[in-house]
């Protein structure tokens, strides 16, 4: 072979991994299936149609109920925009809703759901902790006949049987997980290095991050450099710090983060620009979830955020109500999942929130009957 065609093969064979934007991190040498896979896969979710697939059909609103909505924490963006997005549901239904802080600390959600069963409402909300933290109101809770639906309360969307959930409410953690991943190496031509954002204390976010790990981990040019485990209510009082420390530790060899809720972003945004990061990055910033309206500012502005995988939060608070309402009338659950979408600057539309389109009529038309 002539050292003119070894170096066409050399050349080549690169090009076979990289593609628009230039590796900032590792060799992207290896990964070429998966770098093909990933580009197509955040193609697909980028450019996702919003137009409503849930349900269409279902019982006509049962009059007359009570929803108490227990909180993990209110500082969590995403249980406050569920929260929002259940409030407007139940005023359109007729209902009445009340919401109770669980404040982040263990003592405090046990407290918020003792409270909720004392109130005997209609329906009781997990809203984004661990239900094995609250064994006993749970217990309470289900001797007295009250339906319990979760968001964000156990790994997978659906019904559960233990903890007894009439359903749960959540994208597919999977799904979520996997396209986060495939964002980081896509845009990264396979070569990046990256630090994950997670809580450890909550389950279904201590899962999405071994999820995104072990994405991660299919393209060898990626790197892993941290793994930050900060409990969500503490995460405004160490982010900065640790981003600090991860920035005299990485220095340039931190190209991308992803970090399982949006809100580790707006704590690290500050220490970024004390150290001189330009807001488009690098480290180039995704959120695997929630998608709240912050999270969209510093996206739409390019400000220490370029992407998140956003739950409908809205959306979803519409449908506990529905699912409640389901309950109420002797009905199995919707079974309804939110598809799996990204936002980006360049095709958020300036929007600062993301739900399917045409939800909130074809729900009241179905409580209309």
């Amino acid at each position: 072979m002539t050292l003119l065609a070894a170096a066409a093969l050399l050349t080549a064979a690169v090009a076979g991994c990289g593609g628009g934007a230039s590796t900032t991190g590792p060799s992207a040498a290896g990964c070429p299936a998966v770098l093909r896979a990933a580009r197509e896969d955040v193609r697909k979710a980028e450019s996702a149609d919003s137009a409503w697939t849930g349900p269409t059909t279902g019982p006509a609103a049962v009059p007359g109920k009570s929803i108490v909505f227990v909180a993990q924490t209110m500082t969590n963006p995403g249980v406050a925009g569920v929260a929002r997005g259940l409030q407007r549901a139940a005023k359109a239904i007729g209902w009445e809703v009340r919401v109770i802080d669980g404040e982040g600390s263990p003592a405090g959600i046990q407290a918020a759901l003792s409270q909720a069963v004392t109130l005997k409402p209609s329906g009781i909300v997990i809203g984004g902790f661990d239900p094995r933290l609250t064994s006993q109101q749970l217990a309470r809770a289900r001797a007295a006949g009250i339906p319990l639906i979760g968001w964000h309360a156990v790994d997978a969307p659906g019904p559960s049987t233990n903890p007894p959930l009439f359903t749960n409410i959540t994208t597919k953690v999977q799904d979520v997980a996997r396209i986060s991943a495939d964002w980081v190496i896509a845009r990264s031509d396979g070569g990046a290095g990256v630090v994950l954002f997670t809580d450890d204390s909550i389950p279904f976010a201590r899962t999405k991050a071994d999820l995104i790990e072990r994405r991660l981990a299919d393209c060898p040019g990626v790197e892993l450099l941290a793994y930050e485990n900060i409990p969500i209510p503490d995460a405004s009082r160490r982010t900065p710090q640790e981003v600090s420390s991860l920035l005299s530790r990485f220095g340039k060899k931190w190209t991308h983060s992803v970090a399982i809720n949006d809100l580790y972003f707006a704590d690290a945004a500050p220490a970024l620009r004390a150290a001189g990061k330009p807001g488009g990055g690098p480290p180039a910033n995704i959120g695997a979830g929630d998608g709240d309206p912050s999270a969209f500012q510093r996206i739409n502005s390019r400000q220490y955020q370029a992407a998140t995988v956003p739950e409908p939060l809205a959306q979803q608070g519409w449908q506990i109500v529905d699912e409640f309402n389901r309950a109420f009338a002797g009905r199995p659950a919707s079974g309804y999942v939110a598809p799996v979408h990204v936002v980006t600057a360049d095709n958020s539309g300036g929007a600062t929130s993301w739900d399917p389109r045409g939800y909130q009529e074809a729900y009241e038309r179905i409580w209309r009957g």
